[in-house]
């Protein structure tokens, strides 16, 4: 071989750091995918953020002169509104007056019982062995006194003998004969007067006997309906529960023509109800119907921790739907201004009540969010305490203002939204 081809054959060389076209082609598809994926992504955030709408619950406020409410069905003013309960004035835990076990138990829960009927009874067997004892007992007494009266009439009997043989003949009878016959006329008047009271006590034992006979039974103390069962046959029950397996009451009854609600008033507003006052009645089940009631009773005592005041208010209008112990709402209405009134007297200020959820506390100020053109405004307001998951907006809005309520946890300002359905 020539020294030409020895030198040609030392350039030959491997360059390992320069990779294949195909591997550059490659990558570069990679780079370009990712890139304009990233571009994408960010594009449909920042659109997302700046012109997305988010769907938010509103509720529109009225107002009126002398209540104010929102935005809801139904006619009259609303000056207050609270929660509470349908409760029955009538009520009562029905229980046995003496221990003993549940023998008979003739109800079950919705049965409709008049006033002395027997709903249960105890088991009685002693009970009625007493009561054939204690009657036995008076008409061995009572034997006893015929007896007793029979020896005292033979007596007095034999004391007029003797008297009107002393006097037809002195001679005949001596004094001490005619006192020893007054004296055993006594003594027997004095044994039919013990006779006689031990048949009284015979009689009142068997009195006892009965009356303790007549506890076994468990009578309704009114007219009403059983609620609800609390023992069974079988178990035992007392006047008070000593643990274990006694029960204290045997059912639970109400009368429920006396149904009402109770509820419980801020005492800020307290000032505004009045006995008899006017009132509409929703109930939790049936939020589209709603009843008319009036004010029974404010309770004449606070409740120093919550703050609040009793009303109850009965229930005009009578529903078999109705059912002790529902949530229900009451709106306590405003009494309308007669047309007589005099116009130089000043026109109450307008109130406006708004859910509690649309009031939010920023900084220490009550604020609320209107929702207008889509976009979310913040407003101060001048809110009042909560009632009934309610609160009155004492200076800030003046009704029409479309408020939020839910679908955002922290707004702000300028924010796009969307009422939701």
């Amino acid at each position: 071989m020539s020294a030409t081809g020895a030198a040609d054959l030392s350039k030959l060389r491997i360059n390992r750091d320069d990779p294949p076209p195909a591997v550059k082609r490659a990558l570069g598809r990679v780079l370009w995918i990712t890139g304009a994926a990233i571009l994408v992504f960010a594009v449909v955030l920042l659109v997302a953020r700046r012109g997305g709408a988010v769907p938010v619950q509103t509720v529109v406020v009225t107002a009126s002169s002398g209540g104010a409410g929102v935005a809801s069905g139904g006619n009259g003013a609303v000056a207050v509104v609270a929660n509470g309960y349908v409760v029955a004035r009538t009520k009562a835990a029905v229980s046995a007056k003496i221990p003993g076990r549940l023998a008979v138990l003739s109800v079950s829960e919705g049965s409709v019982v008049q006033k002395g009927e027997v709903i249960a009874r105890l088991d009685n067997a002693d009970y009625t062995a007493a009561v054939g004892q204690a009657e036995a007992e008076v008409s061995s007494a009572k034997a006893t006194l015929i007896e007793t009266q029979s020896d005292r009439d033979q007596a007095q009997r034999e004391l007029v003998r003797v008297r009107d043989v002393r006097a037809q003949n002195p001679n005949l009878v001596s004094p001490q004969e005619v006192e020893n016959a007054e004296s055993r006329v006594q003594q027997a008047d004095a044994r039919v007067s013990a006779q006689s009271s031990r048949v009284d006590a015979a009689a009142a034992g068997l009195r006892v006997a009965h009356a303790n006979l007549e506890n076994t039974y468990i009578r309704a103390p009114f007219s009403g309906t059983v609620l609800r069962k609390e023992a069974e046959v079988g178990e035992v029950v007392a006047p008070s529960v000593g643990g274990g397996l006694t029960r204290g009451a045997v059912v639970t009854m109400a009368d429920l023509a006396t149904l009402e609600v109770e509820v419980d008033v801020n005492e800020a507003y307290i000032a505004r109800i009045q006995s008899n006052q006017q009132a509409r009645i929703t109930l939790d089940a049936y939020p589209d119907t709603a009843f008319r009631g009036t004010v029974r009773q404010v309770v004449p005592t606070a409740d120093r921790q919550r703050a609040t005041v009793q009303v109850k208010v009965a229930i005009v209008d009578r529903d078999p739907r109705i059912l002790t112990e529902m949530g229900a709402k009451v709106e306590f209405l405003q009494a309308a201004r007669p047309a007589t009134a005099d116009a130089s007297q000043p026109v109450e200020k307008p109130r406006i009540i708004v859910p509690a959820e649309a009031v939010r506390s920023e900084n220490g100020r009550d604020v609320v969010w209107i929702v207008r053109d889509g976009r979310l405004q913040s407003r101060d307001v001048d809110a009042g305490p909560v009632s009934g998951n309610f609160r009155e907006i004492r200076s800030g809005l003046s009704g029409g203002e479309q408020l939020l309520v839910g679908g955002v946890e922290t707004p702000r300002d300028g924010q796009r939204v969307k009422t939701a359905p």
